[in-house]
């Protein structure tokens, strides 16, 4: 198993590199100078010897292949350099969004696997009865919603409900507070998008965890427990369930990964700085820099996150074994 993680590990890189020679490439086909859109938004013209200074402070003067290395050597030694717009340490601006960001993708992972996991066992069990299609609505309708539509309602509802039980409206915090400086604050603030991007993602997985039990439930050797008199309770959970797992761990992986730079919407809607948020306004700002740390920081996390799941297989299902 160690070994097996050692040569995941070792693939990571020319994932890495590949990812990194992608975006340095495309960040530069994008049409348009950062330096340009610093000095220019007064309006009017721009003096040359200006322009120039401002290109030779940011590295732009350089060589393409001489600015790549650069990148490449601050990859590998964790020093991601400043942002190109706010002349700030890349590494400090990440690091508060991604506090957020991470928090946020956890509390909807939990909320998620809550959510689909009994429900799909239950739509499973329950086959075409009543239940089954009252869970299946559920999920459907969780693919169909998007989580920022789904958000602005529950702003709605809160507003109204608290309006009508105290008298006036309430709304969440809109600043970012650690959990472990306070925890009821920061509950009160990630708990509703974390609820509604939980929401979404558990409809993807009821409907995985639905498919995966049906399939397992119909295998032989359920039928064998069940003709041999193993409690109802024990054939779904010891022998049916940790089969139709591993499909749905794969979807949960990858989600929470997405969940880590995908919220930029929904960010918008709750008014969340998160790493959605930051993607945005890097890339808009032609910010080299950051979008390029941006990218690998999400590329190493889907990289990890596909790694984790494989290693989780192993302890879900003992039949699996990562031989050298």
């Amino acid at each position: 198993m160690y070994f097996y993680i050692f040569k995941r590990l070792l693939l990571m890189i020319p994932t890495l590199l590949g990812a990194a020679a992608l975006v340095f490439v495309l960040m530069r086909l994008i049409p348009g100078d950062i330096c340009v859109m610093r000095l220019a938004t007064g309006g009017g013209s721009i003096n040359p010897e200006v322009l120039k200074s401002c290109r030779l402070e940011l590295g732009m003067d350089r060589p393409v292949l001489v600015q790549f290395l650069l990148f490449l050597k601050g990859l590998a030694t964790f020093d991601l350099g400043k942002s190109m717009w706010t002349g700030r340490p890349i590494v400090d601006e990440i690091g508060l969004r991604f506090q957020l960001s991470l928090q946020v993708a956890i509390m909807a992972t939990i909320t998620a696997i809550l959510i689909a996991i009994p429900l799909g066992i239950i739509s499973a069990v329950k086959q075409n009865t009543w239940i089954d299609y009252v869970v299946r609505a559920f999920s459907i309708a969780g693919v169909a919603m998007p989580s920022f539509w789904l958000g602005i309602l529950i702003i709605l509802g809160i507003l109204i409900t608290s309006k009508a039980w105290f008298g006036s409206p309430w709304m969440p915090p809109i600043k970012y507070v650690p959990i472990w400086v306070d925890p009821f604050y920061n509950l009160s603030m990630l708990i509703w998008p974390a609820l509604a991007t939980g929401y979404r993602y558990s409809a993807v997985a009821t409907r995985m965890t639905r498919s995966a039990m049906l399939e397992v439930l119909r295998e032989d050797y359920v039928r064998t427990a069940r003709a041999k008199g193993v409690f109802q309770k024990l054939v779904i959970r010891r022998h049916a369930l940790r089969n139709a797992l591993l499909p749905v761990i794969t979807v949960i992986g990858i989600e929470f990964a997405f969940l880590m730079g995908g919220l930029v919407v929904t960010e918008q809607v709750f008014n969340l700085n998160g790493l959605g948020k930051l993607f945005v306004e890097s890339v808009s700002n032609q910010d080299y820099n950051m979008t390029q740390a941006l990218v690998m920081l999400v590329v190493a996390i889907f990289a990890l996150a596909n790694l984790f799941v494989d290693v989780l297989y192993a302890w879900i299902d003992p039949r699996i074994r990562y031989n050298p």
